[in-house]
């Protein structure tokens, strides 16, 4: 190969990397244009139409926000947000196991190991953490079937708030031999025979 059939295979390269890159700079930047887009036209037309307002007032504003249906639909349309981990193999994929259960409150509790592993007991979207009275430190995952599930009497491991987490996947730690669960779904509690 010669010196000046190098320097052209060498300028190709350069170009095609700049332009992949061009590329995806340009698909970020449209997604933001499009959102700031969607988000002002939402604004004037809330701002002029009162029932616009109303249902915005109705079915954004809500203490249920679906944080799971709102990923959902902006991985459909806009693909993983920045920051988004992808999929890895799970290390600690476990079901929950208790040796007794007892109802406690508006939910139960349960007898475990000492220091127990506590696993997620469906997918979902982490919406709370913190101190619940009653219950002690707590962590609430809004799963991907709608229902927000309370563990509490936890302490809580490598775990955000608005992360997503894996059926099976370690959430926290028993503080002592006993944690506290309880199903909700649109403010009201369930029945933990369903889902335990």
């Amino acid at each position: 190969m010669s010196v000046e059939e190098y320097r052209l295979s060498r300028k190709s390269n350069n170009h095609s990397k700049r332009k992949n890159m061009s590329k995806k700079t340009m698909s970020v930047i449209n997604k933001i244009m499009l959102t700031i887009v969607v988000f002002l036209i939402g604004l004037i037309v809330s701002r002029n139409n009162t029932k616009v307002k109303e249902f915005i007032n109705k079915n954004i504003y809500t203490p249920t926000f679906k944080f799971v249906d709102a990923k959902k639909l902006y991985n459909k349309y806009f693909g993983k947000y920045v920051g988004e981990k992808e999929k890895t193999k799970e290390v600690f994929t476990e079901k929950i196991s208790y040796s007794d259960l007892n109802i406690y409150k508006d939910g139960v509790k349960l007898k475990v190991s000492q220091n127990y592993l506590v696993p997620a007991l469906e997918s979902g979207i982490v919406i709370f953490m913190g101190e619940k009275e009653g219950y002690g430190n707590t962590l609430i995952i809004e799963q991907i079937n709608g229902v927000d599930v309370w563990y509490s009497n936890i302490d809580i491991k490598d775990v955000k708030m608005y992360d997503y987490v894996e059926k099976g996947s370690l959430i926290g730690e028993s503080v002592d031999d006993k944690i506290y669960l309880l199903f909700q779904k649109n403010g009201e509690f369930l029945n933990y025979k369903e889902y335990i």
